[in-house]
């Protein structure tokens, strides 16, 4: 661990228990949920100054400095949290939180059904972006929060959304980065390719696998592989390997890794299996592809006239998964409902990533939107 001057420094995940059911937009009554949830800054006496992160598709509660002295590598957003930051913690009272049905100390498939005193598996009911957004409004009312900013990319940006059309009294800000309003065929399509895996896999045992030897390790590595040609795009991709060969310079002439991205991908693979679960993935891609405002609310100006909140929305220009013109499709009917909002295009060669990696260009315009929101308190 190297402490920047403007980290958060050592950090503590924490749990808080709903002990009632939640009604799921299924139909269906869960509970009791645990949520895994960290918190960096001071809550301020008017209880107005929260900022909710909400994490991409295989983040967790962990945003921003380290658990351990050990730790090499700090939370997931820890480039954007901080005091000074563009999440500026010297001001705001920030919240990460791991979303329902993930594996990172928030309730999902490999949690203990009480009723059985088994891991739930496959009777894990099925989520929507909605039934987590309503787990995290209940940790945001434990914590005493009654206003607040709810920021997040990619998948988080849709859980933003979600936040400011159904907890609109209580939103003020809505900053989204890389993110949609619905999942293209395309990504639907992807998804789907990375749950076959899984369920292909011959250690998946119909998701009773948390007490086997062998776990669906291959169907998980490979859903991610896929999953992780989306988040970059050619010309990036072309800059890192090219047509490179990673043992040689020529080929093996067999089925073996010859070219340096297969190594790229399969290390990618092989590294995630040792944080995320199977199951999760299943569920959480399940609720990704689930999510369409204007397929909920009749259309998109529809669910934004719900809303009361001020708007950022932000895209990539290499950004293949989430397009700059499905960001420009949240604008165009914010504007037409009337709401106040903002947009910016960054260019970019690291594709859907780049919410992760261009934090300088990011935190430069999330200080400026945040900063007109202070000026008009």
């Amino acid at each position: 661990m190297q402490k920047e001057a403007n980290s958060v420094g050592l950090t503590a995940t924490k749990t808080f228990t709903i002990p009632d059911k939640i009604h799921l937009e299924s139909g269906i009554e869960f509970g009791p949920v645990q949520v895994a949830y960290e918190t960096y800054g001071t809550l301020n006496e008017n209880a107005d100054n929260a900022i909710l992160l909400l994490h991409a598709l295989t983040g967790d509660a962990h945003a921003a400095g380290y658990h351990d002295e050990k730790d090499k590598k700090p939370g997931w957003w820890d480039d954007m949290v901080g005091p000074g930051k563009a999440f500026d913690t010297d001001k705001y009272f920030v919240i990460s939180s791991n979303m329902l049905g993930g594996c990172s100390g928030t309730t999902g498939p490999c949690s203990i059904n009480p009723d059985t005193g088994k891991p739930y598996g496959l009777s894990f009911p099925v989520i929507t972006i909605e039934d987590a957004v309503k787990v995290q409004k209940r940790l945001v009312e434990f914590l005493g929060v009654k206003r607040l900013i709810v920021a997040g990319g990619s998948m988080g940006g849709m859980q933003a959304l979600e936040w400011s059309i159904s907890n609109a009294d209580m939103v003020s800000a809505v900053i989204i980065i890389a993110s949609t309003s619905r999942l293209s065929a395309q990504g639907i399509a992807f998804n789907a390719v990375g749950r076959n895996a899984i369920l292909s896999d011959p250690n998946f045992n119909d998701g009773n696998y948390y007490d086997k030897e062998k776990q669906p390790e291959k169907g998980l590595a490979i859903a991610r592989m896929v999953g992780h040609i989306t988040y970059l795009c050619e010309e990036s991709m072309h800059k890192k390997f090219g047509r490179r060969f990673q043992y040689s310079d020529r080929p093996n002439f067999d089925f073996n890794i010859d070219f340096q991205v297969e190594s790229y991908l399969e290390h990618q693979g092989r590294t995630f299996v040792d944080r995320f679960d199977a199951n999760s993935y299943l569920y959480i891609t399940k609720a990704v592809d689930y999510f369409d405002l204007a397929q909920k609310h009749g259309s998109l100006k529809s669910a934004f006239e719900k809303t009361k909140a001020r708007f950022l929305v932000i895209s990539f220009t290499s950004d293949w998964l989430f397009p700059t013109s499905q960001s420009k499709e949240i604008v165009q009917a914010l504007i037409k409902a009337g709401r106040d909002v903002s947009f910016c295009e960054i260019e970019s060669p690291c594709g859907h990533d780049a919410f992760l990696l261009e934090f300088e260009t990011q935190t430069k315009i999330v200080k400026s939107f945040l900063e007109k929101g202070e000026e008009n308190v």
